[in-house]
């Protein structure tokens, strides 16, 4: 089988916030920007692999969703508890130095993990955990 990863989601609460994040501090191409207000759906992805991208979206909108559904994603969204990600790079010191110049909100400081990766982890401003590992 020929599988290839190209969209996953990651949810927003503020869209300029998160395409600020996403294009200015990590260099991502915006692809689509559809929608007004809050309520827009914006696909990003790393400049060179046009085949794999991010969907920031607004989280429950989907209308089969329940007023607790919703309230439980906010309360999930607030505590940085709903949406994930794993990144990779060959220069995490360089990218987690942006990421601070950002005013990202640090996780994690770059660590050598005893399981032998050395990573780090920040929020997005939706409060999404951003994690990068480092490509050796």
């Amino acid at each position: 089988m020929d599988i290839t990863i190209h969209t996953t989601f990651l949810p927003h609460s503020d869209p300029d916030a998160s395409v600020a994040f996403y294009r200015d501090a990590l260099g991502f191409e915006v692809r689509s920007d559809v929608g007004q207000g809050k309520m827009r759906w914006i696909t990003v992805g790393p400049a060179g692999q046009p085949g794999t991208s991010i969907l920031l979206a607004p989280p429950a909108v989907d209308p089969g969703i329940t007023e607790d559904e919703r309230r439980t994603i906010t309360e999930m969204m607030a505590k940085g508890t709903y949406g994930w990600i794993l990144l990779a790079t060959p220069d995490l010191d360089g990218v987690f130095a942006k990421l601070v110049a950002g005013d990202a909100e640090v996780v994690q400081e770059p660590t050598e993990q005893p399981y032998g990766i050395r990573d780090c982890a920040v929020r997005d401003p939706a409060g999404n955990l951003v994690r990068f590992q480092e490509l050796r």
